[in-house]
């Protein structure tokens, strides 16, 4: 019992102020001594309900002893500051994008006229005419032969242990490796 009264007492007594945030929730800090090793305790006292949501993140990191030094009032104002300038940042955004999605709409609504399928035209226009084709057809054609040729003329690979064969020659399940 009288541990109990003693660290209740050692509570109240053995606190440092650390400072407040912008809700008024105040923070503290004391150093104890726990199987002879001393720790420092960070805790925050609430102004009004307890409400977790409204310790700023930079009061968090300090209490979980992710900072080492507590946050300044002058660099929570440029952080308060930066974080209104990035809401607003966000809103312009929004906006912006909202009205370029309007002015699309306006346009293809006007620029449609009418309710179809595709422009046929310019489809086929991308399309060599009859007569090109058969030209490019023949050139491809003597292309191949030529290339067909040049292969013959080359030395043949030396056989190999793997499958050959392609189309209606190729039989599944035929081909054994070589023993």
């Amino acid at each position: 019992m009288s541990k109990l009264f003693y660290r209740i007492a050692g509570f109240f007594r053995n606190r440092t102020f650390i400072g407040v945030d912008k809700a008024g929730n105040r923070y503290f800090t004391r150093k104890e001594e726990i199987d002879g090793i001393l720790k420092e305790k960070r805790w925050v006292e609430f102004k009004g309900e307890q409400d977790p949501t409204s310790i700023p993140v930079e009061w968090i990191c300090w209490l979980n002893g992710q900072r080492k030094i507590a946050p300044t009032p002058e660099e929570m104002m440029e952080l308060e500051a930066r974080r209104e300038r990035v809401r607003l940042n966000v809103a312009l955004l929004k906006k912006e994008e909202e009205e370029r999605k309007a002015l699309e709409g306006n346009k293809k609504a006007v620029s449609s006229g009418k309710v179809g399928g595709p422009d046929l035209k310019s489809f086929i226009r991308q399309f060599p005419s009859a007569s090109e084709g058969e030209k490019v057809e023949r050139e491809s054609d003597e292309r191949v032969k030529e290339t067909h040729e040049e292969k013959e003329k080359e030395e043949p690979f030396p056989e190999s242990s793997e499958p050959t064969g392609s189309g209606a020659s190729y039989k599944p399940g035929t081909w054994q490796p070589p023993s």
